[in-house]
């Protein structure tokens, strides 16, 4: 059980933020154990083929046998959304001594797993250790958690929204309220239950900081007591971020822009003039310089001069609209507001 004694400053002082580097270390986990959140299965199936080229014992290794995790890989965001790399660039500058205490400290009690022997090594090794963890965290950010973080931002900062109207309305009590079971809140103490480590922590002024985590399984307070009040805790509408979207409806365009505007934008993957087109639609060439202009107007089509003649070819939005991408494998997001 982990305690935070809070005071009205530090509940003043709260506040949240989102951190890439603390998705893609917790999401290490998922990848140990599939079995923690059956939710994220359909992107640990999305990956697992990609990382071949890692080395998977050295990520494998940073995640303890009772699922703990070095705390000088989760900073704190000195921003609101700070970029990956700037997050590891503060993770690279740890001392080797924190290094070595906190990869010790993940597997306490048992010994460290041959990937981390160079924590038994000299300061010059520990520091070479540090580096090539943070070398295979970018990569794996790369291939792994890069390429769906726009969508996971959504659902992190909808819930957010969602936490920001809770203390608005209630107050602290109402924002921990259904933050998760694990979490209570009483007499200003924020204490979290069934944690891996014992300690309570006054705040003395230091505020709170709050992490949502798609990756989250549980609330996860630093493992160290001497580290600044943070709570990363599991964010709501997860359950609709690896849910495949519906497959695009063949009828959907016409009824948005109208038959003949359709006919014109699936035709339009070519350059092409208004006669020829007007010949392969069978109509008049005045018909279809009307929704010539109105589709480009709309930034659907673009044009440009060959000569006499002036050529229309689809827009990059106009591409979506009429030739979308296959939305049914399982990197495909539907997002919905999660902060209803």
């Amino acid at each position: 059980m982990v305690s935070f004694v809070l005071d009205v400053e530090d509940l003043a002082d709260a506040r949240f933020a989102v951190s890439p580097l603390q998705e893609a270390v917790l999401s290490l986990r998922v990848l140990r154990d599939p079995g923690l959140s059956a939710l994220h299965l359909p992107w640990r199936r999305s990956v697992v083929g990609r990382l071949g080229g890692l080395d998977a014992s050295l990520l494998m290794s940073l995640v303890g046998r009772r699922l703990a995790l070095p705390d000088f890989l989760t900073p704190p965001p000195a921003a609101f959304a700070p970029a990956f790399e700037d997050e590891l660039a503060v993770a690279r500058r740890s001392r080797p001594d924190v290094v070595r205490r906190d990869l010790i400290g993940v597997h306490a009690p048992g010994p460290v797993p041959e990937a981390l022997r160079a924590v038994g090594g000299d300061d010059a090794a520990v520091a070479r250790l540090g580096d090539a963890i943070c070398a295979v965290l970018l990569r794996y950010w790369r291939l792994a958690v890069e390429p769906v973080w726009p969508q996971m931002r959504l659902v992190l900062e909808a819930d957010m929204t969602y936490r920001a109207r809770r203390l608005a309305l209630g107050g602290a009590r109402l924002l921990f309220s259904d933050m998760h079971p694990n979490l209570r809140w009483r007499d200003g103490v924020l204490t979290i239950d069934k944690t891996i480590v014992e300690h309570r922590v006054a705040s003395s002024g230091r505020g709170l900081l709050l992490i949502p985590s798609v990756f989250a399984h549980q609330p996860a307070p630093p493992v160290r007591a001497d580290e600044p009040p943070l709570l990363a805790y599991p964010c709501r509408a997860v359950a609709t971020l690896w849910a495949p979207a519906p497959v695009p409806d063949a009828t959907a365009l016409a009824a948005l822009v109208g038959g003949p505007k359709a006919k014109l934008l699936r035709l339009l993957d070519e350059p092409l003039a208004t006669v020829e087109l007007a010949h392969r639609l069978r109509v008049t060439p005045s018909a279809v310089s009307q929704h010539l202009r109105v589709l480009h107007a709309a930034g659907l089509v673009t044009r440009a001069r060959q000569g006499r003649r002036v050529l229309y070819h689809r827009s990059p939005l106009g591409d979506e609209l009429a030739a979308p991408k296959d939305l049914s494998g399982p990197s495909a997001v539907r997002w919905r507001n999660a902060s209803s």
